[in-house]
């Protein structure tokens, strides 16, 4: 066969196999996610794409205050999941969500931990010990996690006193890294990370002072999946989705996901 045959041959071939490619190749489904989701979020993708094939979810993971700067920037993001209400408002209030969608779905407790084989830290007041070197936090301004553990040392009058000690992370993972490492003496991070660092930290106590853990999602604006995002809210709080969330360890909310 003549060589220009042959080649033509082979770019029709090829032009085959991407038209083939791209009929069957998922749509992508672009998620910004809290950094405390990670993990639950893995079983969500799965188990959505396993019901919907169609889809493929791109997860994004950060503090929620680095997610929204992102957004801010031009990111390109579909579903938009941070830790709390507030950063959820601020993306609210700037135009970035479609208010419609926005609910809230899942919950979370704030933890005080330290290194599983520490002694000398048994309650909140015990970080003021001279003895009790650094203290790990999410960034407040930046990280919900931070957020509440300010606003419970500051109702438990310890915020200044502590302040010296502190070490902030960019996320509350980053702050359970820190402890796990014995690179601090305490942290404080949520009840779900905890868990999963369960062989390396101890839970001292579950922190009350602070408003509710509440993680809300909503699809952007500049969503281009529409059908995709609109379908992976729904599965978020259908029974399927929750039931993942629980096992993760996240908390149901006491009455149905509430719309704002």
């Amino acid at each position: 066969m003549p060589l220009k045959h042959l080649s033509s041959l082979i770019c029709l071939s090829c032009l085959i196999c991407l038209g083939v490619c791209r009929t069957v190749a998922a749509e992508e489904l672009i998620v910004s996610g809290a950094a405390s989701l990670i993990n639950a979020m893995a079983e969500i993708k799965t188990a959505f794409e396993n019901a919907n094939p169609q889809w493929q979810v791109f997860a994004n993971f950060a503090g929620s205050g680095q997610l929204l700067q992102q957004i801010e920037a031009g990111a390109p993001v579909d579903v938009f999941v941070p830790a709390d209400r507030e950063t959820m408002d601020r993306a609210q209030k700037a135009g970035f969500i479609d208010e419609a969608s926005r609910v809230d779905f899942t919950g979370n407790d704030l933890m005080l931990v330290v290194p599983i084989d520490a002694v000398d830290i048994n309650s909140l007041s015990d970080l003021a010990n001279p003895r009790v070197g650094r203290v790990a936090l999410g960034e407040p301004d930046a990280v919900p996690a931070g957020s509440y553990t300010k606003q419970v040392l500051v109702k438990a009058g310890l915020w200044q006193q502590l302040e010296a000690k502190m070490v902030y992370g960019l996320s509350v993972k980053q702050a359970l890294d820190y402890v796990a490492l014995g690179e601090v003496d305490a942290a404080f991070v949520y009840a779900t990370d905890a868990r999963l660092a369960s062989r390396k930290v101890r839970v001292v106590a579950n922190m009350t002072g602070h408003n509710p853990i509440i993680y809300p999602v909503a699809l952007l604006k500049s969503c281009v999946h529409q059908e995709a995002a609109r379908a992976f809210l729904t599965f978020l709080q259908s029974s399927a989705g929750q039931a993942i969330m629980r096992q993760c360890g996240f908390k149901q909310l006491d009455a149905a996901p509430n719309k704002n």
